[in-house]
Formats: C-alpha cells, sequence, structure tokens
C-alpha cells in the first residue's frame, strides 16, 4: 500500500511491507532521491547478545515510500573483537560525503566494556558501499567520544564532528581534510557535571545565518526533554533556546528522541526533525521523572550506589522502535515542533 503522509508514531514499513530498521541516522539527498540509513535492529532481542545487524539503507522519491537497498555495512560475524560484531554496541552512523576525496565517510559511534566510547571510521565510493574500514578504537582527542553529528560547510568543504564528551560536555572538533580524524582544534559547549543533565545526541542545522544544535538529556532509551541552542558560527558560543517540544506534558519530547535534523532541498524552509522512538509501547516506559532521578543516582558521586535499583523496566525490545518525524515552525530564532498525527511534504512551500 502506498503512503501518501507521515505518520509520526506510527508503524512505518518499506515497499515490502516490512519494518524499516534505520535508527540513530539520517537522509542524504543524491541526484533526485533520498537515502535514510540507520543501525539495523531487526534481530535485537532481548537476551539474544545481539545489539545491531549492521548498518541498512533505504532509498525513497517522496520520503513517504522507502525501498529496501539491504544492509551497507554488514556485521562482522567472525571476529568478536571487531566494532562491527553483532555483540560489539556499536550506534548511531553518520555518513557524509567528501567532494575532495570523492569518497562517503562513515563514522559509527562504539560503546566498550570499560564503558569509555570509541570511534570506528570507514569509506566507501558509493553511498551504498561496499565500505572500507579505516580507523578503530579511535579516541578523538584523547576523549570518550558518544552521540555525534557531522557536519560540511557546503561552501568551502571543511567539516565539523559535534560529540558528547562522555558524560561532561558537547565538543565541536574539526575534521581533517579526508574526514577520518580530528585536527586536534576543538570547543566545548553545555558543561554539566553527570547525567541525566548532560547533553547527548547533538543534531545540527542551518538556517539563516545560524547554526542549530538540538540535543537530550542522558536518559538511555527512555526519553526526555530536548533542547534547541543556536550561535552564527560553528564553534559557538551557543545560546539555549530552550525545549522546542509544544505542548509536551510528559516532558519526553513526544517520547521519542531526536537523532538528525534534515533540509528538504525541495522546499523553502522545510527543516525535519528525525527521531527514534526506542521504546514504542508508551506504557512500557518510565515517567520522565523516574528514569532522571535513576541516572543521577547512577552518576552522581553523592549517592550511595546501594540505593540504585535497575530493574526488568531497563529491558528495551528495539526490534520493535519507530519513528517520529516532525517539521520544525521558527518564530524568530526559536525551532519549535508541534504534535501531527499526520503531515505532508506537499503542504509546505
Amino acid at each position: 500500500m502506498e503512503n501518501k503522509s507521515i505518520r509520526p508514531g506510527q508503524i512505518w514499513l518499506d515497499t515490502e511491507g516490512k519494518r524499516i530498521h534505520a535508527h540513530g541516522g539520517s537522509i542524504m539527498h543524491i541526484g533526485d532521491t533520498f537515502y535514510w540509513y540507520g543501525e539495523n535492529k531487526e534481530k535485537t532481542l532481548p537476551g539474544s547478545g545481539i545489539w545491531h545487524w549492521g548498518v541498512r539503507c533505504y532509498s525513497s522519491k517522496d520520503l513517504y515510500n522507502w525501498d529496501d537497498k539491504g544492509v551497507i555495512i554488514p556485521p562482522d560475524l567472525k571476529d568478536k573483537e571487531s566494532p562491527l560484531h553483532p555483540a560489539s554496541l556499536m550506534d548511531r552512523p553518520h555518513i557524509i560525503y567528501n567532494r575532495f576525496t570523492k569518497k562517503y565517510v562513515c563514522w559509527l559511534k562504539v560503546m566498550q566494556k570499560d564503558e569509555s566510547q570509541k570511534s570506528t571510521v570507514l569509506v566507501a565510493d558509493e553511498i551504498l558501499g561496499p565500505y572500507t574500514m579505516v580507523r578503530q578504537n579511535l579516541m578523538p582527542l584523547g576523549m570518550s567520544a558518544g552521540d555525534f553529528d557531522l557536519v560540511v560547510n557546503p561552501s568551502d568543504g571543511k567539516a565539523y564532528y559535534y560529540f558528547e564528551r562522555v558524560h561532561s560536555e558537547m565538543i565541536c572538533a574539526d575534521l581533517t581534510e579526508d574526514y577520518t580524524d580530528v585536527t586536534g582544534y576543538y570547543s566545548t559547549h553545555f558543561p554539566q557535571p553527570y547525567p541525566p543533565f548532560v547533553r547527548e545526541a547533538p543534531a545540527h542545522f542551518y538556517r539563516k545565518g545560524l547554526h542549530y544544535l538540538v540535543t537530550s538529556g542522558t536518559t538511555g532509551y527512555f526519553p526526555n526533554p530536548s533542547e534547541v541552542a543556536c550561535s552564527p558560527l560553528y564553534h559557538g558560543p551557543f545560546e539555549v533556546l530552550g525545549n522546542p517540544h509544544v505542548g509536551d506534558e510528559s516532558n519526553t519530547s513526544f517520547h521519542s528522541q531526536i537523532c538528525s535534523v534534515f533540509k528538504h532541498p525541495g522546499k523553502k524552509d522545510l527543516y525535519i526533525a528525525l527521531a527514534d522512538r526506542w521504546i514504542s509501547d508508551l506504557s512500557a516506559s518510565l515517567p520522565y521523572e523516574k528514569s532522571a532521578e535513576i541516572f543521577e543516582r547512577i552518576f552522581n558521586p553523592d549517592f550511595d550506589k546501594a540505593e540504585i535499583e535497575r530493574g526488568p523496566e531497563f529491558v528495551v525490545d528495539t526490534t520493535k522502535a519507530g519513528y517520529v518525524w516532525l517539521p520544525f515552525r521558527f518564530d524568530g530564532k526559536m525551532a519549535y515542533l508541534d504534535w501531527k498525527d499526520e503531515w505532508r511534504i506537499e503542504d509546505y512551500e
């Protein structure tokens, strides 16, 4: 059945009738085609020992109907030490195109057993691969690097890497000319003492002379309030503007976490927030106040760790995770997201 609109929070199937698995990812527009890629969670049942099944990609002409192009970065089933092994805690692929090297460059975040987080970098000649790993176990700037976004300046091709320095602040680092490493120049933003207050999951977009960063708090798969900040420069300083989600009494960003923001190339001012709804059964999710309390008890050194209770609610079935896509509405500098049960690209100029 052909889709003719976007329905946030509803189950989204590809053109073969299968659930779409492109989590924590982004959209690239190449020629007349949109490519949506992200974490493939098709096999990540609780207790399976599988965290991911590679990076999957879909293509579309209209952003409504998506053809499965397959797993473009497959899991490594042979090497248990590989960052691509299914048990490896790989998250949030981001791909950018380098017009100088003519390569697509993909960065992956990989959480380690010691709770540090490292990066893996791959390159390919085409968006659909094949991809070749060029770096692994990378600690950019010597830092534990968590959730991130990659940004290319369209005027000069210079690239930037926004990432959460686990668990303390947001970093903006310049990338090398080949986009596979950092140069050493960086800036720091939004310092916080510990989760849930630390900002993570940065999503960058540029509009009318301002660089925007949308971030979430740090409560794992449990959703929390988003925050919008802006600056005239890539490296800030950033002005915090507030929570974009209008009327969100649950304080959960409409039960989702924004992973990227996509500017529609055919529209004057249509910016789409792409978000994951990691816990599709809303009754199974924790209230924000409860998840925030748990994470503060875990990370606040003033709390007795014996008081921490991690119950069965921490087990999340990500094979059923869904998506919440919403268009931004702007009022001055502020970017707002209004809940819509259904909306159409055609309704925007």
